[in-house]
């Protein structure tokens, strides 16, 4: 006989929140299709260490998909895929609705740039009979974290007549890798009694690449390690010292996405941050039939240092491009956008049991929980944030709720441990309603980020939905 249920268990059920795990929400069939949506992130991954080459392979999936490169002085109908290159370091996508513009578009927008270690403009040198680079790290990282791994060369390097050459060193078996180096248990004692913040300085952030001098007849001559690898360079790719001034290189962990855990229901990898959103964002987009609404993924560069730049979302290549599609339909962009909404897609903190401290429990998200909608973010008093309108906040909550999205919210961590912000606030000036959507990430800004495969399935499944309303 099956036990009756009482009026505390049936009131429960109807009026307070569960928060058990979202694996308990779904069928082995979500799960298989959580599994097999990750085996293509896992490659965009790989493909993708880069603003520029996460740009690239975005336009080759885009164009696999029937997207065309955006002509303003053409004339576009409904179901019409377009997309916009921004110096190869940002890109918007767009599916043009059968409303068009009229009602305001649905925007999501990641960023496709990550925590990494960058040259300096005068990189190279050598010190007993070692070769080194100088680098200026880029974005928030803890950098001790930073020593000891393998690290992979990527970027562009640009000649002086305007020529450049691409690179990719240390991401394929064979090639060389890199490091930084850290100083031995023995000898550390002064080291270990600084905080972590002060242990590996950012001028100790110095990339080893070589230990041999050019050999010469007689043994002689100035700088010979450093003009070795000075060679090679220029036997390989044509460049002189002088062409690092004006190249863009960027070193990052030379790890490949791989799926952790026993239950293999985790994904490792370098990037997350924020590409494990705009991954979802890009194929939901590709996916998209013709929406009532115009449908615009935008995958912007520079969040990590605050978006600056004419590639990063403080910058006017939205708008411009919006103002383009308004034009079309003899409409204003200023009137587009305030009728228009936007997820803003970013990564936030997973609740972590080991640092338990930096979490307040009943405000945290957890992995396999689903997509995290952070009404705000932000630190100490809301600074940096755009705090989104409690009428969008339950827009979007019956969105997922009538797809049977998973979904979950809370904060970055507890008030004045910390915080962060995301591009919202610079979608928000624009007079658009916009809330973060993303994925619960442990370690955050390491240089290995762990994700729940569920979570970002359930991230595609989010914006699937968004460009359907």
């Amino acid at each position: 006989m099956a036990e009756k249920t009482s009026m505390a268990e049936e009131l429960s059920k109807e009026l307070l929140i569960s928060r058990r795990n979202g694996f308990w929400d779904v069928t082995d069939e979500e799960i298989e299709k959580a599994d097999a949506f990750c085996e293509g992130y896992k490659d965009f991954l790989n493909r993708s260490k880069t603003e520029r080459e996460s740009v690239a392979q975005t336009i080759v999936l885009a164009e696999k998909a029937g997207f065309v490169p955006f002509d303003s002085s053409k004339m576009y109908h409904a179901g019409d895929k377009v997309y916009y290159n921004n110096r190869g370091k940002s890109i918007i996508l767009a599916v043009i609705g059968e409303e068009g513009c009229k009602n305001g578009v649905n925007i999501s927008a990641a960023h496709i740039d990550s925590p990494r270690l960058d040259l300096k403009p005068y990189p190279l040198y050598e010190s007993n009979d070692l070769v080194l680079f100088k680098t200026h790290y880029y974005g928030g990282v803890k950098k001790y974290q930073w020593t000891t791994i393998p690290l992979a060369m990527h970027g562009r390097m640009v000649r002086r007549d305007g020529s450049y050459v691409d690179v990719c060193i240390g991401e394929e078996e064979g090639e060389p890798q890199f490091c930084v180096t850290d100083l031995l248990p023995h000898l550390s004692s002064e080291q270990n009694a600084k905080t972590l913040a002060n242990a590996i300085e950012g001028e100790a952030l110095n990339i080893l690449i070589g230990s041999r001098p050019i050999r010469t007849e007689d043994g002689k001559g100035d700088k010979l390690f450093k003009l070795n690898v000075m060679k090679l360079l220029h036997d390989k790719y044509g460049i002189i010292e002088e062409d690092l001034v004006s190249s863009e290189i960027e070193f990052v962990p030379a790890f490949k996405a791989r799926d952790y855990g026993f239950d293999r229901s985790m994904i490792g990898s370098y990037g997350h941050d924020d590409r494990v959103c705009a991954y979802p964002a890009l194929m939901a987009l590709l996916n998209c039939k013709t929406p009532k609404k115009t449908a615009l993924t935008v995958l912007a560069d520079k969040e990590e240092i605050g978006s600056v730049g004419n590639t990063g979302l403080e910058s006017s290549f939205l708008p411009y491009f919006v103002a383009d599609l308004a034009k079309q339909e003899g409409l204003e962009a200023r009137d587009v956008f305030s009728k228009s909404k936007c997820l803003s897609a970013d990564v936030c903190a997973a609740y972590d049991p080991t640092y338990a401290s930096a979490y307040e429990l009943n405000n945290s998200c957890f992995l396999n929980n689903g997509v995290s909608i952070l009404k705000y973010t932000g630190s100490r008093g809301k600074s940096g944030t755009s705090d989104a309108s409690a009428e969008f906040m339950g827009e979007v909550r019956g969105m997922l709720y009538n797809n049977h999205v998973l979904w979950q919210t809370g904060e970055l961590g507890k008030i004045d441990v910390g915080g962060g912000g995301t591009v919202a606030k610079f979608i928000a000036g624009l007079n658009v309603d916009v809330v973060d959507v993303g994925v619960p990430v442990l370690s955050m800004h390491a240089p290995l980020e762990i994700v729940s495969k569920l979570d970002v399935y359930m991230e595609y499944r989010a914006f699937e939905a968004f460009f359907r309303a």
